[in-house]
């Protein structure tokens, strides 16, 4: 028994499965440090790899525009990316200005790309490739070639239909084309790398837009300058290089474009150059079209006014909905499943059409949520989804890659913020991101701290400026205002800060004797040091404080 021929290999096995197991934890290990080097190094590459002293700031400035394009329907103001504060966050920021009727020209980007609509309403075309064009006229309005959405381009569309393609139906050409979504004042848009986008202005007050670029993000394998390349048109660079400025003149801050802002300058989209035979054949058209897609002599610049109104495929929008933001949702979500949605510090998960248009209540799980049905937009200026609230106080919204996806990716996100007069966000700082910060409207007293104790920054913040806070200078806000608003975009999916007052900051988690002893106190100060602010992010000073700063 003791000799049984199991028994003598079960050693031998076990060695053997010790082994296999072995080799594969070790696989599975370095597969896994592979992985990590990998990313690591791929996301050192700009973001990382950048002149070591490129934020070595001994003073921050809130900065203007540099640069300015008018076009036919609408401004392009850019801010200079070769400033230290946007060098040491490694962005670039433009202002689109759309007037009503208005059509930003299809462009795409070398960096992904985070929108805040500061004011106005409109659609966007956001081209993902392999996505399959989901929106399409009816056979009926097809065959009876009455449709609205043909507009002016019916007649067109009917002298081209006999000739068969894969749109057609009943010897009429269809339209079709991918999703449109509908945007509003408050919306975060993310726009991944490389997709080509169009706006349009479909209300009846201008859109203002502020885009940030991300232009160290790991997915930009050029150089850090940005760079948008137009699909149509003969439009105007929103950051021209220095040689570019010297050959068309211009002087910081310039106007150029309108009615005659592309003499003399040729054509300036992709199509341009390209010999347009292979244009002609790519398509499959003739020459005559195939120039027309060179643009040579427009001189409308990057926004264009659509005659009489832009007709495309889309579903109605909900105009009592898009004001008063997401009411249906109190109507068909229950108040565990919002709470079971949120994510992150800041959770929270705002209204979109996508969400509107999905068919019964599931939610996203990560798997099903492919990039060609994936969120794109976030409201986070509506004051019912806020994720810090204090009564006639402030308010502040995030988004992040737990309440958007996408951002995951493009490894951003951003905070929206308002408060009252005299109204002051505690001392803090941002743990893993840069944040860009926008004025929206009003102005504040903000004050930045190196890591050497020195303020960087001490002035007035005022509406339409941007003031950049390296990632870990601790920076303070106080509303000068009526009231002070704002949005920062951060250079993480799930940027995180820590506070130095209230409830739930630093000096609140450490014992009675530490702060004591750090700070040469006694244990009683020590304790009102800790418990006196009740509050956690936004507060009103109170009592002598508030005098004090009343009279300085």
């Amino acid at each position: 028994m003791a000799n049984h021929p199991l028994l003598l290999m079960l050693p031998l096995v076990t060695s053997f499965l010790v082994v296999v197991n072995g080799f594969l934890a070790v696989a599975a290990l370095e597969e896994g440090l592979s992985t990590t080097t990998r990313d690591t190094v791929m996301g050192q590459r700009h973001r990382g790899g950048r002149e070591l002293d490129e934020c070595q700031l001994s003073r921050l400035n809130s900065l203007e525009p540099t640069n300015r394009i008018q076009c036919e329907a609408g401004t392009i103001e850019s801010w200079d990316p070769n400033e230290d504060e946007f060098r040491c966050a490694g962005v670039a920021v433009v202002r689109h200005i759309i007037e009503p009727n208005g059509l930003l020209l299809p462009s795409y980007t070398n960096a992904p790309q985070l929108i805040y609509i500061v004011e106005g309403k409109g659609i966007q075309g956001l081209v993902l490739p392999g996505c399959p064009e989901t929106f399409q006229s009816s056979q009926q309005q097809s065959q009876y070639g009455g449709s609205r959405e043909r507009g002016s381009a019916g007649k067109r569309e009917e002298e081209f239909g006999e000739r068969g393609t894969a749109g057609q139906r009943g010897g009429q050409l269809q339209d079709q084309h991918q999703k449109i979504r509908h945007f509003r004042q408050g919306d975060i848009l993310a726009i991944p790398m490389g997709a080509a986008q169009w706006v349009y202005n479909d209300g009846d007050r201008p859109i203002v837009a502020i885009v940030l670029l991300d232009t160290t993000n790991n997915h930009n394998q050029l150089d850090v300058n940005p760079r948008r390349f137009y699909l149509a048109g003969n439009p105007e660079q929103e950051h021209p290089s220095q040689g570019e400025r010297r050959r068309h003149g211009q002087q910081p801050f310039s106007r150029r474009g309108g009615q005659g802002g592309g003499e003399g300058t040729g054509c300036r989209n992709i199509f341009c150059g390209i010999d347009a035979e292979f244009i002609a054949e790519a398509f499959r058209v003739d020459m005559d079209l195939a120039t027309k897609l060179q643009n040579e002599n427009d001189n409308r610049n990057n926004i264009v006014k659509v005659e009489g109104r832009l007709q495309v495929l889309r579903p109605p929008r909900r105009e009592q909905e898009m004001e008063r933001g997401s009411r249906r949702e109190t109507e068909w979500e229950t108040e565990s499943e919002r709470h079971s949605r949120r994510g992150g510090r800041h959770g929270g998960r705002g209204y979109t059409e996508e969400a509107d248009s999905s068919e019964g209540d599931q939610e996203e799980n990560g798997v099903e949520e492919t990039l060609c049905t994936m969120r794109l937009r976030e409201n986070i200026a509506d004051p019912r989804r806020a994720d810090v609230y204090t009564q006639n106080v402030g308010r502040i919204n995030t988004v992040n890659s737990h309440n958007l996806p996408i951002l995951f990716w493009l490894q951003l996100s951003a905070e929206h913020g308002v408060l009252q007069r005299n109204a002051m966000m505690v001392p803090h700082w941002n743990m893993n991101a840069h944040s860009v910060i926008y004025v929206i409207r009003g102005q504040a007293k903000v004050q930045v701290v190196d890591n050497n104790g020195q303020a960087v920054f001490d002035e007035d913040l005022q509406e339409g400026r941007i003031l950049v806070v390296p990632q870990s200078f601790a920076v303070v806000k106080r509303a000068q205002s009526e009231e002070f608003e704002w949005v920062s975009f951060k250079t993480s999916d799930n940027a995180m800060i820590n506070a130095a007052a209230g409830r739930n900051s630093y000096i609140r988690a450490l014992p009675d004797e530490v702060v004591a002893n750090a700070y040469q106190i006694s244990r009683e100060e020590a304790r009102r040091l800790k418990y006196n602010r009740k509050g956690t992010t936004v507060f009103r000073p109170e009592g002598q404080g508030r005098s004090r700063r009343a009279e300085a």
